[in-house]
């Protein structure tokens, strides 16, 4: 898998967003460099999963919209035929 990579401007969006979490959620203040160091090792270890699992939903919804429209193609033949 192609490593996930964030703009400049998202990146820092998601680090300030973590180290609100830290603040919020643990009462642990975390620097700039710890807060990215966390996005990265999630979007490299954890990231991966989501994407799979993002691939295997839109696999499962894309067969399903395939197999209305053959359906739908079928009763147009049999409409035509009929």
């Amino acid at each position: 898998m192609k490593p996930i990579e964030f703009s400049k401007d998202e990146k820092a969006a998601l680090v300030s967003r973590i180290q609100h979490f830290f603040d919020e959620e643990l009462d642990q203040s975390i620097g700039f460099l710890k807060a990215e160091l966390v996005l990265d090792f999630f979007a490299k270890e954890v990231g991966a999963a989501y994407y799979k699992q993002g691939l295997e939903d839109a696999q499962i919804a894309l067969s399903r919209r395939i197999d209305d429209f053959a359906e739908d193609v079928y009763q147009l033949q049999r409409d035509a035929t009929g």
